[in-house]
């Protein structure tokens, strides 16, 4: 009886030593992975549904945020590790997308192309199916142990033996307490990583460094009224080599906010992955002078990041978007802009004082749908465009949103509030004059 004791004890260290390391960053097996991208002058998250099988279906659709998002746009869905590949085609709908089926033969890297009409991204994936439970092989091997000795011992008469019957009960009690241990202890263990996960990188306990980006446009002084690409290069100061472990996070691989100087032009966009390290994405500013751009995004297991660049606008103003509000004006739309008229939003206290927390609340004229993963997003430019800040709503539903946002210096602020409402996504502009904090 000691000995036996002794070898259960034995079996409950290796089950907790045999415990398998969490799952790795960023990688959860059966879930959806939604991703925003600014494609063809559309707003849109893909999704890629979770899939449970390889091979199997691999189910991904389109969201669009506005009704003239009706550009279809090509997938293509290939192996990194075989190189096979299968295409489909896919509709942005604003609300229930239809999800287009597409067969994968295996777990591990992909990439799926996006193409819509001369734009093109490649966003690379992983195909993860959970691994069934080891502990598992645990219960029902112990079980069947078992059940196959006391079954043996009845047929061969050997429990008419004390000796043998001993044997034989022991042996029947070791496979029955293993897997009842087991069973045990599975709610406690860490669950593995799926199938198809990256490997875990241990050289690197510290974190990866932070990557060294480069912001410019092309061309590089772009005209008013004419299309141009802001164009996001990023490498590791380390090795000189592109920067392609990106984290998705807030639904996006990055999020840029281009914005100028005066505070009248502003774009919240998902730029495309073009290549290894470079990130790009279209627009069109119908006004010259100064502009800025920020551009936040998360390296794997570096944390968030935020990188600035300037660039300047030539050329002559369309007239027909000079009659647009500055920031310091919400009570009319602006071509082009995606503002919306309406009250500005409400901030209390009505006079914000730096390092002091600061509601905002914006009123939506109907009800909000997620995006990005939010109810709304607030975002804060300082006036010279050196300090960006961006807030989530608090999750107060409705069609009321609320904001909290503490101010670091003193000054005046150009702030956006955005949100989605079904057929469209809502920017509403707001200045903020922030006081010294009283002595």
């Amino acid at each position: 009886m000691i000995r036996l004791l002794r070898l259960l004890c034995l079996v409950a260290v290796l089950v907790l030593a045999c415990a398998a390391p969490a799952a790795a960053h960023n990688v959860s097996a059966g879930a959806d992975l939604r991703i925003a991208q600014t494609i063809a002058g559309m707003e849109v998250t893909v999704v890629i549904k979770g899939t449970t099988r390889v091979p199997g279906p691999l189910r991904i659709g389109v969201i669009a945020f506005e009704p003239a998002a009706a550009v279809p746009i090509d997938l293509r869905v290939r192996s990194v590790e075989d190189g096979r590949a299968v295409t489909g085609v896919a509709r942005p709908a604003l609300q229930d997308p239809h999800y287009t089926e597409l067969r994968v033969e295996r777990t591990g890297p992909h990439e799926l192309t996006l193409r819509a009409g001369d734009e093109v991204a490649v966003v690379p994936f992983r195909v993860l199916v959970e691994r069934e439970p080891w502990t598992e092989f645990l219960i029902y091997g112990g079980f069947f142990v078992a059940g196959l000795l006391l079954v043996g011992g009845l047929l061969t008469g050997a429990l008419a033996r004390p000796g043998r019957a001993m044997a034989v009960s022991g042996g029947a009690a070791v496979g029955v307490t293993v897997a009842v241990m087991a069973i045990v202890f599975e709610p406690m263990l860490p669950a593995g990583p799926p199938d198809g996960a990256a490997p875990v990188v241990t050289s690197q306990a510290r974190g990866r460094p932070f990557v060294q980006g480069r912001v410019e446009t092309v061309p590089a002084r772009p005209a008013a009224g004419e299309e141009f690409t802001v164009r996001v290069d990023l490498v590791d100061g380390s090795t000189g080599r592109p920067v392609d472990d990106l984290a998705v996070h807030h639904e996006a691989l990055a999020h840029v906010v281009v914005t100028s100087a005066d505070g009248r032009f502003f774009r919240h966009v998902h730029p495309l992955r073009t290549a290894p390290g470079r990130l790009e994405v279209r627009l069109r500013a119908e006004r010259p002078g100064a502009y800025v751009t920020h551009v936040e995004l998360e390296r794997e297991d570096s944390g968030g990041q935020l990188l600035t660049g300037r660039f300047s606008v030539g050329g002559e103003a369309d007239p027909a978007s000079l009659g647009g509000g500055a920031a310091t004006s919400a009570d009319g739309a602006t071509p082009g802009t995606g503002r919306e008229p309406g009250a500005p939003p409400r901030m209390s206290p009505a006079e914000p004082v730096v390092g002091r927390p600061v509601t905002v609340e914006v009123d939506a004229p109907g009800p909000v749908r997620p995006w990005l993963g939010m109810g709304g997003h607030v975002i804060v430019r300082s006036q010279d465009g050196d300090f960006l800040g961006h807030v989530h709503e608090m999750g107060s539903g409705g069609s009321r949103l609320r904001f909290t946002f503490s101010f670091p210096e003193a000054g005046r602020y150009l702030a956006w509030a955005q949100y989605a409402l079904a057929d469209r996504i809502v920017t509403v502009p707001f200045t903020v004059d922030v006081a010294e904090a009283a002595r």
